[in-house]
């Protein structure tokens, strides 16, 4: 069982305090290009500094040229990641093979299913948007920023989604089901804190709350992907995939990521948010848990998802 590989390993309560610690360390490490860049640009008065204080994370991902910008949102996961592999690794003495999956080897056929499944999706879903409104779109190709954009992406979007469902999905929910003794417990608490942690995103502010729904819910699918196929290797493709497909195909003045993509979304979000919230989360998700389930034979739903965690 999937969260059970932990109990093979040094897992007290205290150690996986420490890991956070350390793997927060490894972020504000590699945050510090970015805050160098900041300071240079406010040196040269080229920085709106009341702004700057307040926070504002739409107009602080707007200060550089968007493939600059990616870099420095990217880099601090690096970071996160380089450190969470050294804290399983020295802390609890776990291999990076059990902290991904139950099975003996991470299985590579696994995440490439789920990451061509919902990269053709997403596309479709995209493609659809900009067939049935126009409208609503501008064409935002310029042929040499978009090939730096994809190498940058391939490069770092991955590793950007590795290290939330490594920390998430992974590392946190092997840590407090084996502490708890529950799977429902770290399914929960790992979805809401996912969820959170993307309060500070544009989009929460452009939507409102409302959103967290698709956040938390996002949290809950990749949670119960895991649970029910016994590894990560699901979830670290559908969430490699959605970063990746969307960061190359459209991008918005209000989202998270602003980039040389093919399509720039000129709609007012607020018309179709609520739409693009519900349909996901209510509809999208459970099919895939459905096409996932019938492709790899998940049974014992209960067990695996509310059931207690055991060696």
């Amino acid at each position: 069982m999937y969260i059970s590989q932990a109990l093979k390993s040094l897992h007290e309560w205290w150690r996986y305090l420490v890991g956070i610690l350390i793997v927060l360390i490894g972020v504000g490490i590699f945050s510090i290009p970015h805050m160098i860049a900041i300071s240079i640009k406010s040196f040269n008065g080229e920085v709106d500094m009341e702004r700057l204080a307040q926070n504002d994370v739409a107009y602080i991902l707007g200060l550089f040229e968007p493939n600059l910008n990616l870099v420095f949102m990217l880099l601090p996961f690096l970071g996160g990641l380089i450190l969470l592999f050294i804290t399983v690794k020295f802390i609890h003495k776990q291999s990076i093979i059990s902290l991904t999956t139950s099975r003996k080897s991470i299985d590579w056929s696994r995440i490439w299913f789920s990451f061509f499944l919902w990269g053709i999706v997403s596309s479709i879903m995209i493609g659809l948007g900009y067939l049935i409104e126009p409208e609503n779109f501008e064409i935002n190709f310029k042929l040499v920023p978009f090939l730096i954009l994809v190498v940058i992406a391939i490069l770092l979007i991955p590793i950007q989604t590795s290290f939330e469902e490594y920390l998430f999905r992974g590392y946190l929910m092997q840590g407090i089901g084996v502490i708890t003794k529950y799977r429902w417990i770290p399914l929960l608490i790992t979805s809401l804190v996912f969820g959170l942690m993307h309060i500070s995103n544009p989009e929460v502010d452009k939507l409102g709350p409302v959103v967290m729904i698709y956040y938390i819910g996002t949290g809950l699918f990749l949670g119960v992907m895991t649970l029910m196929d016994e590894g990560m290797e699901l979830a670290l493709g559908f969430h490699a995939a959605n970063n990746l497909f969307t960061a190359l195909l459209v991008t918005a003045d209000w989202t998270a990521f602003q980039t040389h993509s093919v399509l720039k979304d000129l709609s007012d979000p607020q018309n179709a948010g609520l739409t693009d919230i519900i349909i996901p989360v209510f509809v999208i998700f459970p099919i895939l848990l459905y096409v996932f389930s019938k492709k790899y034979n998940w049974t014992s739903w209960r067990d695996r998802l509310i059931g207690s965690v055991s060696a």
